[in-house]
């Protein structure tokens, strides 16, 4: 079986994270989307949160796991028997740091593979940092993310 491992915050999860997972669901067994626990970057949401919203977001597909994580992401990808891991890339600079992890993971792992894909042109301007910032003023996010998200965000800034 192919497993691929999906990771990020999701703070919150976009429609352009549904259309990455999506996608890769079409190219592997199986997506595991990965949530760091990543107290480093003070989320919105705690994990279990972001865990049960990720859930509810990507509830129409059948070959999805979601679980947190809290350890290197090379140590949980091989906990899920897999070597393989799914980066979305929007810009150049996202294409530069995200070369550079993968560098480095497969230095620490050699079988380690990352995978790139672009978001559908449609999402690649949404990001969860530009939602959030969106949310907090009271702007409208409907578009940016699934709809368990948005009632999330407007209960969490009202």
């Amino acid at each position: 079986m192919n497993t691929i491992i999906y990771p990020g915050t999701f703070d919150p999860i976009t429609n352009g994270h549904v259309d990455l997972v999506e996608r890769a669901a079409k190219l592997f067994d199986k997506v595991v989307v990965a949530i760091a626990y990543s107290e480093k970057k003070q989320p919105l949401f705690d994990l279990n949160k972001r865990i049960t919203l990720c859930q509810q977001a990507l509830a129409h597909l059948d070959n999805i796991e979601v679980c947190g994580f809290n350890n290197l992401l090379v140590d949980f990808a091989r906990s899920k028997d897999s070597h393989i891991v799914l980066r979305g890339l929007r810009t150049m600079s996202d294409f530069e740091y995200e070369f550079q992890l993968a560098n480095m993971n497969r230095a620490m792992e050699a079988q380690f593979e990352t995978v790139f894909l672009t978001p559908s042109e449609h999402l690649s301007y949404i990001s969860s940092s530009l939602v959030r910032e969106i949310a907090s003023l009271g702007g409208d996010i409907e578009q940016f993310v699934p709809t368990q998200v948005c009632a999330a965000l407007k209960q969490r800034f009202q």
